[in-house]
């Protein structure tokens, strides 16, 4: 299977299937200790880290942007989630990073798309692009779980199939309901949909 898909196969009926830990990620296995972050900035102008959702029991990490069309279709079901799952006395907390590069995706551009579409969740920017490199995530959007132990749970889509109307099963919620429980997740690795992260060329 290709996993360069273009928007318009991502966003057709594209079922994505289980796959044991490790075999789509090749920086991380289900189990791992989840890598940390630390002062990020984010659309509120403010600094943020793993660290500051420690007395959240589960933590979701999102790989996003804001020039990937995948991504921002996927925009209204993370906010759904977010605003179902995030409030402040919930036990789940959920974190959107950008670390694209180009000018569309910097965080002038980000504040402006969290504005607009009230963003209900942190949107951080990482211009090193190390969180990306760290979680081995290769597509925007791909989502992370991180269980109280700030162990990786889950990796991979949200759901299912991407056009909304056609999801049938969101790997992300039983994701979350199984650490809520202090279970493992019925599915713990999936292939994510989208576009490529476009990485910066290392210099030699």
């Amino acid at each position: 299977m290709i996993r360069g898909l273009i928007f318009a196969a991502a966003l057709g009926c594209c079922v994505v299937a289980a796959a044991p830990a490790g075999e789509f990620n090749k920086k991380l296995s289900v189990g791992d200790a989840a890598p940390a972050w630390a002062d990020l900035p984010g659309v509120d102008g403010k600094k943020h880290s793993l660290a500051d959702f420690k007395g959240k029991q589960a933590v979701v990490l999102v790989f996003t942007c804001n020039s990937c069309p995948v991504a921002v279709s996927y925009e209204d079901r993370i906010i759904d989630f977010a605003k179902k799952h995030t409030g402040p006395a919930d036990p789940v907390a959920l974190v959107a990073v950008n670390v694209n590069n180009g000018e569309e995706d910097r965080l002038p551009k980000m504040q402006e798309r969290a504005r607009e579409k009230g963003f209900p969740f942190p949107y951080l920017y990482d211009e090193s692009q190390k969180i990306a490199r760290d979680y081995g995530a290769q597509y925007t959007p791909e989502f992370f779980v991180l269980d109280r132990g700030r162990r990786i749970a889950y990796m991979g889509a949200l759901d299912d199939k991407s056009p909304p109307t056609e999801a049938s099963k969101s790997f992300l919620e039983d994701a979350v309901q199984a650490v809520l429980r202090g279970e493992k997740p019925p599915v713990r690795e999936t292939l994510a949909r989208g576009c490529r992260i476009r990485f910066d060329r290392t210099k030699r």
